[in-house]
């Protein structure tokens, strides 16, 4: 038999508030959302609506409307009931007045049994669960994920922010020099494998636009990538299909605010951006192609840092990455199917993919 919610006062939780806590309340139940609230665009708002004492509910209302994984998500955070006497504390207009029945919200969802056991490595589980994998990989938690067995390939899957920029700015830095002075010595010609009299020769004047035209090739790689690999829909019945899509993505919409897991780990990033290097070393001549290859690398490192800011930044309200982390989010826990540009919404509108913005409710 499962035990009784804790009771707090009106007194507690003020004093709760007044020691920095952001605790929220949809009719009696009290949510501690001290841990995630900046992370969420509207923390900022929350905040400032809840001005230390303040426990009233920001589901039912601005700064936006929340999905049922938004709902899901928030239960995570409860901690307990409001006492009846103390009901009316900050209590939103439209709320039950004091002495109707405690009845609970009606988008609050049990706390069913998981589908997996957190306590083992995940990904040699979520091949078993079929038909049911789908469904669950979209109803995000706040926990982190252990993917295998061994330690030493465990640490290997991960990675902090700073170490994709330190590691991957420096060779940015030497091939745009390598690319540059080769261009400079004038021996790059376009075309020199079809014909020797219509080729045409690169300057060193030309790198800054080549190496742009990198980073925006880059951009439609990764929303390629985004959208047709890792948000495939594997069979129900392949059980490897469905592990290799946990493995590439679908752990991050599991647990989208796992900080190791929000950057691509050096090892295995260094396997694909080998691979990317070989294929312009095929198709353009060689310093032509790692003049490409160096500024997609650079769209890269910019984005896998974007994408970790729009996870745990605060941008500031009205900024273009305001928008953008409300739109991640959006994809994240509402709009799985759409959304796919992280540092860029560009290739969201030719391939008709946007997040529609009726879903973005001004706020009031």
């Amino acid at each position: 038999m499962a035990a009784a919610p804790r009771t707090l006062s009106g007194a507690e939780v003020r004093a709760r508030c007044a020691q920095g806590a952001c605790l929220v309340r949809c009719r009696r139940r009290l949510y501690d959302l001290s841990a995630f609230v900046r992370l969420h665009p509207g923390g900022e708002q929350l905040l400032r609506r809840r001005a230390g004492t303040d426990v009233s509910a920001a589901l039912d209302g601005p700064p936006h409307r929340h999905s049922a994984n938004a709902r899901r998500w928030l239960e995570q955070y409860y901690v307990g009931e409001l006492e009846p006497a103390d009901e009316q504390v900050a209590a939103p207009a439209g709320h039950r007045a004091r002495g109707q029945p405690a009845a609970a919200p009606a988008w609050v969802f049990p706390r069913a049994r998981d589908l997996v056991d957190w306590r083992k490595p995940l990904l040699w589980q979520v091949g078993h669960l079929g038909e049911k994998y789908d469904e669950w990989v979209h109803q995000p938690v706040d926990r982190p994920i252990r993917l295998f067995h061994s330690d030493f390939v465990e640490a290997l899957s991960k990675t902090a922010w700073y170490v994709v920029f330190l590691v991957w700015t420096p060779v940015v830095l030497y091939l745009s020099w390598v690319s540059y002075t080769a261009l400079a010595q004038g021996n790059t010609r376009l075309f020199s494998s079809f014909t020797t009299e219509y080729s045409i020769p690169v300057h060193k004047y030309y790198f800054p636009f080549i190496f742009l035209l990198g980073m925006f090739l880059w951009s439609l790689i990764e929303y390629l990538i985004h959208r047709f690999v890792f948000h495939m829909k594997p069979p129900a019945s392949n059980y490897y299909l469905i592990t290799l899509h946990f493995l590439l993505h679908g752990q991050h919409h599991k647990s989208p605010f796992d900080s190791s897991r929000l950057v691509f780990p050096p090892v295995p990033a260094a396997l694909v951006i080998g691979f990317f290097y070989g294929l312009l070393r095929i198709l353009l001549p060689e310093m032509l192609g790692l003049s490409v290859f160096v500024g997609g690398l650079c769209g890269y490192v910019i984005y896998d840092m974007m994408h970790y800011y729009l996870h745990y930044g605060s941008p500031r309200k009205g900024t273009y990455l305001y928008g953008l982390k409300a739109y991640h989010v959006k994809h994240h826990f509402e709009h799985q199917k759409a959304g796919f540009g992280i540092s860029t919404r560009f290739w969201d509108y030719p391939f008709r993919t946007l997040i529609p913005e009726e879903t973005f409710e001004k706020e009031e």
